[in-house]
């Protein structure tokens, strides 16, 4: 379907024009009609699919048929700084022909950055696109009025409620009108999702858009290993691989913070990305990492989606994902922008069945990497189940051997 198609006025369709947007994605197929109805949503699917375009337009579309107001009528949440500015930018782009104000309002310790958008929401913006936390402290103050909004929009919804984001939603949704449209995007469909959707929308479509395979750009390989021979393995693919724009990722704060440490002290230039840094130190780390002032960060889930960096050389998955879908996000962060990246995950012992799953859903095992130490821990593992087996056999042996021993033994044996 192309842009043409769908019932957008001439100002957004001649901006679309320009941006060199043509045809639909999938997901903006099956979203934009039902929003331009005045709908609920509740979309799921990945990053990368044209969300934003998804939920701006009818949004843009709607506005721009009345004169320009100073009230807010549209709230757009998302997780991240990076991600409300990359909002903000297709949002000046998507309303080029018309005059709509937007505002992105993110956390920041400084005076100026909390000055500034309180001018901003004073003076008034019909859009305003926001991570939560920041935008409920501008609340609390007094001075913002949401009476007026018309449309609520939250992005990247599984992220939100991952940082932690569930109770300041909620908090938010409480100062906007019961009637109104909101839509809700999301990677995932986790049973926290479930239980917000059901408070905040009304008789939502519901749209599905599969999860797409990584491209074949994207050379994936894998390690098994022992968990105590991962920072070796890793070490090891810095040397043969690159140690220049690589991303690991890993489970949680706590191994984000001791795996950055280890690798600080092997003279590494090393940064760390994680929910427990303040919005200042993550700008700070993204900053030196865009620039090369250090060559490997390592990272949560939280830099896996809507960060656009397109030289990223290497993405190493320290730990399992937890599911096919977080996978692709982390390994989508290479290979982009028409180059070729590689992709490794370290699996450990008890990740083996957790990675199989992934395998399941790319329908195709994962290329083998060889080392001496996966490969020792290859043949432990074989050699651990052939003992297991052994002993297995063993014990059904004696047991058929007592099972079939009389229990009143013959006279002579008890002579």
């Amino acid at each position: 379907m192309y842009f043409e198609d769908l019932d957008l006025t001439d100002d957004v369709l001649d901006a679309l024009y320009d941006m060199h947007f043509d045809e639909c994605t999938p997901i903006q197929e099956k979203a934009i009609p039902a929003a331009l109805q005045g709908r609920d949503l509740i979309a799921v699917a990945q990053t990368g699919t044209g969300k934003t375009a998804a939920f701006l337009l009818p949004v843009i579309n709607e506005l721009g048929k009345r004169k320009a107001s100073d009230k807010v009528k549209c709230v757009v949440m998302t997780p991240t700084r990076e991600l409300a500015l990359q909002i903000d930018s297709q949002m000046q782009g998507f309303s080029y022909f018309l005059p709509i104000s937007s505002l992105p309002i993110y956390g920041g310790t400084d005076g100026e950055g909390y000055a500034g958008p309180q001018r901003g929401l004073q003076m008034g913006a019909e859009v305003v696109i926001a991570t939560p936390g920041r935008l409920l402290a501008h609340l609390q103050m007094g001075y913002v009025d949401l009476s007026q909004v018309e449309f609520f929009i939250l992005d990247e919804a599984d992220r939100m409620l991952d940082m932690g984001f569930y109770d300041d939603i909620m908090s938010i949704a409480k100062h906007l009108p019961a009637k109104r449209q909101t839509l809700m995007f999301s990677a995932t469909m986790p049973p926290k999702i479930q239980k917000m959707a059901k408070s905040l929308l009304s008789e939502p479509v519901e749209i599905k858009i599969a999860v797409s395979k990584p491209t074949d750009k994207v050379h994936q390989r894998v390690y098994f290993c022992g968990e105590g021979e991962k920072q070796d393995l890793l070490m090891t693919l810095f040397q043969t691989e690159s140690s220049k724009r690589v991303i690991v990722f890993a489970s949680s704060k706590l191994k984000v913070k001791e795996l950055a440490r280890a690798l600080r002290r092997k003279k590494l230039a090393v940064g760390e990305m994680h929910s427990d840094l303040d919005q200042t130190v993550r700008e700070e780390v993204m900053r030196n990492f865009r620039a090369g002032n250090t060559d490997i960060l390592v990272a949560t889930d939280i830099v896996a989606r809507g960060i656009d960096i397109d030289d990223i050389t290497m993405v190493v998955n320290f730990d399992v994902p937890h599911d096919a879908e977080d996978y692709v996000h982390r390994i989508g962060r290479t290979a982009r922008a028409g180059e070729e990246g590689l992709a490794v995950t370290l699996v450990g012992e008890r990740e083996r069945r957790k990675f199989k799953g992934i395998e399941n859903f790319l329908g195709k095992p994962v290329e083998r990497g060889s080392s001496d130490k996966s490969d020792k821990s290859d043949q432990s593992d074989k050699s651990d189940r052939s003992d297991r087996s052994d002993r297995k056999q063993n014990r059904r042996r004696r047991w058929h051997r007592g099972k079939s021993k009389p229990k009143n033994p013959p006279e002579q044996n008890m002579l």
